[in-house]
């Protein structure tokens, strides 16, 4: 209907413009008459003004009797693309309750959708952390390998000694520190 309406009022302006210009070419031709251009235009467009709410009463009209007769689509007709709805009836209930069912699915595959990208971003940490592991065993291999070259059979053995050396060596460290900040106090003083 927009169409048709736009194609009438498009029509309309159109031959308004006609008509001026044939004024003009009219008066143009009649010296005795003085009449301005402007006057002209300015009569012109109110008469467009005129023909154009005339148009929009008649259209009104127009528009009922092409909807009631033309444009409807009687009962006993089915369009192909009404074929599915004759095949699958429902009520506005029931497609209520589908697109409710709808987004619930929706929401569904979207939550899952997360889950599986959370799984993956985990799966990826723990390779991470299974490639530190096995960078600590190779340490720890290596480590027993040592102790073995150097006579000493049990790594736990071994681990303890380590550990023993490392706490007299971090007393020792502790003791030149203290010895060492002494040291820099008597040298400040003097």
């Amino acid at each position: 209907m927009l169409r048709i309406y736009l194609a009438f009022q498009d029509y309309l302006f159109e031959m308004m413009v006609v008509v001026e210009s044939v004024i003009l070419k009219k008066l143009e031709a009649l010296p005795a008459v003085q009449i301005s251009r402007f006057e002209i235009r300015k009569s012109t467009e109110k008469f467009l003004h005129f023909m154009k709410a005339r148009f929009d009463q008649l259209f009104e009209k127009m528009e009922e009797v092409l909807l009631q007769l033309v444009l409807s689509i009687p009962d006993n007709v089915l369009l192909p693309e009404d074929r599915v709805h004759q095949q699958y009836p429902y009520s506005q209930e029931e497609f209520c309750a589908l697109q409710d069912e709808i987004s619930q699915l929706q929401q569904q595959c979207r939550a899952e959708a997360a889950a599986g990208q959370a799984l993956h971003a985990e799966l990826e940490e723990q390779r991470a952390v299974q490639a530190e592991l096995e960078k600590v065993v190779q340490w720890f291999d290596g480590l027993e390998n040592v102790c073995r070259e150097h006579g000493t059979g049990n790594f736990k053995e071994s681990l303890v000694f380590l550990t023993q050396n490392c706490k007299k060596l971090q007393d020792v460290l502790r003791d030149v520190e203290e010895k060492s900040k002494k040291i820099k106090k008597r040298q400040q003083l003097l």
